[in-house]
């Protein structure tokens, strides 16, 4: 059987991530999470497991036995970081933000698209440290816009000017992301292929 029950409501990534939060009373946003973990891997930094968990407590403000105590949270967060990792890697770009979806107001996912947004930056930040100086320019003007939308307010009116807009900056921080990702990370060597014909 699969583990998606297909008899059940399908749960969104984002809904899966954010009852994880709810169960362990996180005061942290679950975008915000997903932003740093992308914005460490984007900017070319592996995590050794307990390296990742340490940062996953840190950021939903548990205690360092909350991995211990609790079953169901270390497989579930390494598991996010090793799909999050391979969507990063994949070649039809199945890249996406951890974002709520359209049944969520607008304010709401706007929220979470700015929390994104910081947490990338600051997951980056920290990652590439001295090598941001040197990007090439094209990554630096990236960086400004994400600057940019991280200070975004949410106070934006519903309505299908704004829905548009929030689709669009939407999909340029994922395509963002991924630019990112390609400049700081040497593509994965392909499985060894036979002689080419010229």
């Amino acid at each position: 059987m699969s583990d998606t029950d297909t008899s059940a409501v399908q749960v969104t990534p984002f809904e899966r991530w954010a009852n994880v939060f709810a169960t362990h009373k996180a005061f942290s946003h679950p975008s915000e999470l997903h932003g740093a973990l992308c914005g460490r891997l984007a900017a070319g930094a592996r995590m050794e497991e307990q390296e990742w968990l340490a940062m996953v407590c840190e950021h939903m403000g548990l205690g360092e036995k909350a991995m211990e105590e609790s079953e169901d949270l270390a497989p579930f967060m390494y598991s996010a970081y090793e799909q999050t990792l391979q969507q990063f890697q994949s070649s039809d770009m199945d890249f996406h933000l951890l974002l709520p979806d359209d049944d969520y107001a607008m304010d709401q996912r706007l929220e979470a698209l700015v929390t994104w947004v910081r947490g990338f930056l600051e997951g980056m930040a920290l990652a590439a440290g001295e090598s941001l100086g040197q990007a090439p320019d094209e990554i630096r003007e990236l960086i400004e816009d994400m600057v940019a939308i991280s200070q975004l307010s949410e106070e934006e009116e519903a309505d299908d000017e704004s829905e548009q807009q929030l689709l669009e900056i939407t999909e340029y921080v994922r395509l963002g992301a991924l630019t990112v990702f390609t400049e700081f990370n040497e593509p994965e060597k392909p499985a060894a292929a036979g002689p080419t014909l010229h």
